[in-house]
């Protein structure tokens, strides 16, 4: 008759371990896959964020003005033709870096602000997508911020050319939840200045759009 209590509690301890195995592998399982899920829905209102922070500073760091004559020196020959383009790049890496400091002290308010991801949306069960309590991820800037300008040339007529000067700043930002942490990378591209170059009307002028007009010319 004693043997019976003891095979009893071997058979409840079995059951207890089983049942606290599968839990711990249910929450291992739920808890990996919500850390994905909620970085991810969290990623483009994250994003969204950053890269209106970036437009916001760069703005206000031309907003003084910024001409094109300030940022390029043209030179030009006896003909009037232009014969140089050169960067002034004291005055550039001035405007680089005020534009970078200003989205870096604008970034830095961001760690006050968070981003909600519905509990039922991270499950992703559709009916009830939108619902349930708010997850809160945070926004942490990681980093300064990098500004760079980049140059463009377009055609703009037979004998003009447009010549854009852009500034771009880009910063990485990392998204925070208990479970977890992502990095994320934000751009933004501004034009600067621009000024049309006019040069020599061709004597003869060919449009080609494409290779099949290309292809067209050839007898």
């Amino acid at each position: 008759m004693s043997a019976f209590p003891g095979k009893n509690r071997r058979a409840l301890l079995r059951g207890v371990l089983l049942a606290v195995g599968l839990f711990a592998a249910i929450w291992w399982y739920l808890d990996g896959n919500l850390t994905r899920v909620v970085l991810s829905l969290a990623d483009a209102r994250a994003r969204a964020l950053a890269v209106q922070t970036l437009n916001e500073a760069a703005e206000e760091a031309v907003s003084a003005g910024v001409s094109y004559d300030r940022l390029m020196a043209v030179t030009t020959g006896e003909d009037g033709a232009v014969r140089l383009i050169q960067a002034n790049t004291a005055e550039m890496n001035r405007l680089a870096s005020h534009a970078a400091l200003l989205a870096q002290t604008r970034l830095t308010g961001l760690e006050e602000q968070t981003v909600s991801v519905p509990l039922g949306s991270a499950l992703g069960l559709t009916v009830f997508a939108g619902a349930g309590p708010k997850i809160p991820v945070r926004i942490l800037p990681v980093g300064s911020v990098g500004a760079r300008f980049d140059t463009e040339f377009q055609t703009a007529g037979i004998n003009q050319t447009r010549h854009k000067v852009l500034l771009t700043l880009t910063a990485t930002v990392r998204l925070v939840i208990p479970t977890g942490s992502a990095a994320i990378q934000a751009s933004t591209q501004v034009a600067v200045a621009e000024s049309i170059i006019v040069g020599q009307v061709p004597d003869s002028f060919v449009d080609v759009n494409n290779d099949s007009d290309m292809l067209n010319l050839i007898p």
